[in-house]
């Protein structure tokens, strides 16, 4: 475990998440066999879903919780056979502790929206290029256009928007190229991030994550589960990598790609069922200890990724009205 006294020096929110559930399982507060799900928690720690993700997979990690064939995960240890308790999460009054809270107070107000606003800059980025308005940023999160454009600074630093000729913040749009040279950057940082957070994944872990993969009849895959198993992969499992530079730049590598593919989805687009199969085969070929196997599977699966990409940038093409987006995003047609 993290020492209290670093708490506050630590610059991962992830980390005050996964101390503050930590303690609290081992002391009992968090009992055996209660669910926990990623919204929920986000919202007594007034963040994002994004950090708490990656907290329950560091106690994953850890052994204090196990994946739940229903949704979310479990405390206990992956050999623990417990029934699951939905108990709300609010309900448990957790007390977050001086250091916690002070960590998660400290942060500045940029960092309370920046994640959800780089989800929904990267959602639209398929749909054309959009002028983000400064004015409206800060008035959907109640915050002052200096946070508003700090939040913007370092989505320009990452890549996601600019600015034009007209000094006006732009996103978009993303291209057959961008998809390409995405996947390209991906098929060659992936299989390093496997190796290294094949390092510290449990087998019970691998064994859940492929138990998922089966089981069902393809026509009964929802988009939901579908972005589950995706997230398993590509963001509990691969980002949890030894290496934390390697995950910070992957994350960003990934993030226009997989929030496009997540917002097509939940649009109804058509799912193709070999993804699923495509995650099992990696899956058995790690339990297997065929690392080598595995990290040539995870290659084919992204070759076929962005395949799929490709013709979902064309589908996405004939919407003559985008969906609705956050409304500080206006469509634009020149830059």
């Amino acid at each position: 475990m993290t020492p209290a006294n670093d708490l506050l020096n630590s610059s991962h929110l992830y980390a005050v998440i996964a101390e503050v559930l930590d303690e609290h399982i081992r002391i009992g507060r968090l009992p055996p066999g209660l669910v926990l799900l990623e919204k929920p928690i986000a919202e007594v720690f007034q963040t994002s879903r994004a950090p708490v993700r990656r907290a329950l997979a560091e106690l994953e990690s850890r052994q204090l919780i196990q994946r739940f064939d229903g949704r979310g995960f479990l405390v206990g240890p992956p050999a623990q056979s417990v029934r699951p308790i939905r108990t709300p999460f609010k309900a448990l009054n957790l007390s977050l502790g001086a250091q916690a809270d002070a960590a998660l107070q400290t942060r500045t107000s940029w960092e309370r929206i920046y994640a959800e606003v780089e989800r929904s800059v990267a959602s639209c980025l398929v749909f054309g290029q959009y002028r983000i308005v400064e004015a409206e940023l800060a008035e959907h999160y109640r915050v002052s256009r200096t946070v508003a454009r700090d939040v913007l600074s370092r989505l320009q630093e990452r890549g996601l928007v600019r600015k034009n000729q007209s000094s006006h913040w732009v996103a978009g749009p993303l291209t057959a190229k961008d998809i390409r040279e995405l996947y390209e950057l991906r098929t060659a940082l992936e299989p390093v991030a496997l190796r290294g957070a094949m390092q510290q994944t449990p087998r019970a872990t691998l064994q859940a994550l492929r138990a998922r993969c089966t089981g069902r009849d393809p026509s009964q895959w929802t988009a939901e589960m579908i972005d589950r198993i995706e997230s398993d992969l590509h963001e509990s499992l691969l980002l949890a990598t030894t290496n934390d530079r390697l995950a910070e730049n992957l994350r960003h590598v990934q993030l226009p790609l997989v929030e496009t593919e997540r917002f097509l989805r939940s649009l109804g687009l058509p799912m193709d069922p070999r993804i699923v199969d495509e995650h099992r085969i990696i899956y058995e070929l790690l339990l297997h200890d065929a690392v080598d196997a595995a990290a040539a599977a995870l290659i084919e699966h992204l070759h076929a990724e962005s395949r799929r990409s490709l013709i979902h940038l064309k589908t996405a093409a004939v919407f003559s009205d985008p969906p609705p987006l956050a409304s500080y995003l206006a469509r634009r047609v020149d830059d």
